[in-house]
């Protein structure tokens, strides 16, 4: 069977509708401060200039870099930063798949800084869980140094393994409530749920590079821990979520299992599903749709 959850990472799915539509509304938006070339040597970033870094790294593994706008005239106590967590069934996928989407955030909040993370990807021996998660908080231990004048007021933006990430973290690894926001697209919620484990030698494929080599029967308990759903509490983020109905690698359950979590503990939260889409291709409509409701979501809780 097909990877579960491969796939949105590529190409194809780098949220290509926002940076057409995201960008044409708000071009001539963007900051007039020429930016300062990538300088990795640099021990201070002059707040008053707007600089775009690349390749930046936040450990020591060289899958551990990131790619960093910071605004001009920031302050560490205003200027929130959105962190982009790319998708790719937890072994795969790269941080250039949201370079599009990278671009509209910055032409569109050019005054918010923005990070776009690799992070370490998961093998059946060496998997993605608890490391994926560890480098996100190292990801942000890193922008919190005092030389980029950051805020931590994040909005955590994945897509399927992405958007699964960036729940989980937000949902059960955020212990001071810095996270005030996730967007969440096709990401798995709750791998206890039926859809998955009934059928779980078929999604082992994707799972393995979250999980290992483990089954639910062998270890339930494992499977419940990296469940965003698990971890919700009345003081979580507020959420925004969408997916398709006919996606042949997310189920349809996950997105009512994740709201019904959400509503039971008083968590604002938006949910689209879209009639007859699939893995993140929505139609020309729904991607209308899907950039709108993203920027109302954006504008209200961030």
């Amino acid at each position: 069977m097909k990877n579960p959850v491969e796939g949105i990472g590529k190409r194809p799915f780098t949220i290509k509708w926002i940076s057409l539509i995201l960008f044409t509304i708000l071009l001539l938006s963007a900051s007039c401060n020429k930016e300062n070339p990538q300088d990795k040597n640099n021990s201070v970033y002059d707040s008053s200039v707007s600089y775009s870094l690349q390749n930046i790294s936040y450990g020591n593994n060289s899958q551990q870099i990131m790619d960093i706008y910071l605004p001009a005239n920031r302050k560490s106590s205003s200027t929130k930063v959105f962190v982009l967590i790319h998708g790719g069934g937890w072994s795969a996928g790269d941080k250039t798949d949201f370079a599009d989407l990278f671009n509209s955030l910055k032409s569109n909040y050019p005054n918010d800084a923005i990070i776009n993370i690799n992070y370490q990807l998961g093998t059946a021996a060496s998997p993605g869980y608890p490391k994926q998660i560890n480098d996100i908080k190292a990801a942000l231990s890193e922008i919190q140094q005092q030389k980029y004048d950051l805020s931590s007021q994040y909005f955590l933006f994945g897509a399927s393994a992405g958007g699964h990430l960036a729940m989980l973290y937000g949902y059960a690894f955020d212990a001071v409530h810095q996270v005030k926001a996730i967007c969440n697209t096709v990401g798995p919620a709750d791998l206890t749920d039926p859809s998955y484990t009934n059928n779980n030698l078929a999604y082992m494929p994707a799972l393995g590079g979250l999980v290992g080599n483990v089954l639910y029967t062998q270890n339930p308990g494992l499977y419940a821990e990296v469940s965003p759903v698990k971890h919700v509490t009345s003081s979580s983020p507020p959420t925004i979520s969408f997916y398709g109905d006919t996606d042949p690698l997310i189920p349809s359950t996950q997105m009512g299992l994740l709201k019904k979590a959400l509503d039971d503990n008083g968590v604002y939260n938006e949910a689209t599903m879209y009639a007859g889409a699939g893995h993140g291709n929505w139609n020309t409509a729904q991607s209308e749709d899907y950039v709108l409701k993203i920027m109302n979501f954006i504008n209200f809780h961030f």
